[in-house]
């Protein structure tokens, strides 16, 4: 199934924006303390377990108050969700202004790249090897 080029600046528009209230609101109201009550991973909430991505929220707070280490250790998926929340608006930007559609290009040579067995596998492999990390820290 292809998605629209509209479709998919849309979808990516809107996760970042989510994002940038997420963390303004964590950066302004921070939680007293981190648990399963102040977390909206609904994996944590009702099995006590951390996703892959939790602590990823924290890693960005501490990322951009310069703790570079300590975002890495939160959650190395930070750094990813850091460099596509600043990217991907100026990118949609940028192919609106020039009428292409160069983002939807690299999605879709991106996705292609990661269905083969070869980067799939180590990927899959990296994400399970975060989220056995991210138990053991009780993140």
């Amino acid at each position: 199934m292809s998605i629209s080029r509209n479709r998919l600046y849309l979808i990516i528009f809107i996760a970042c924006m989510a994002g940038y209230v997420w963390l303004i609101m964590n950066w302004l109201f921070p939680p007293v303390h981190h648990s399963k009550e102040t977390s909206i991973c609904l994996l944590k909430h009702f099995t006590n377990i951390p996703c892959p991505s939790c602590g990823s929220t924290r890693s960005l707070l501490s990322i951009l108050n310069g703790n570079f280490l300590q975002g890495f250790y939160l959650n190395p998926l930070g750094y990813v969700l850091l460099m596509i929340m600043i990217a991907a608006p100026i990118w949609i930007v940028y192919d609106w202004i020039k009428k292409s559609q160069s983002l939807l290009i690299f999605y879709k040579k991106t996705e292609v790249f990661l269905s083969k067995k070869t980067v799939a596998i180590p990927a899959i492999f990296l994400i399970l090897i975060n989220w056995a990390w991210n138990i053991y820290k009780g993140i």
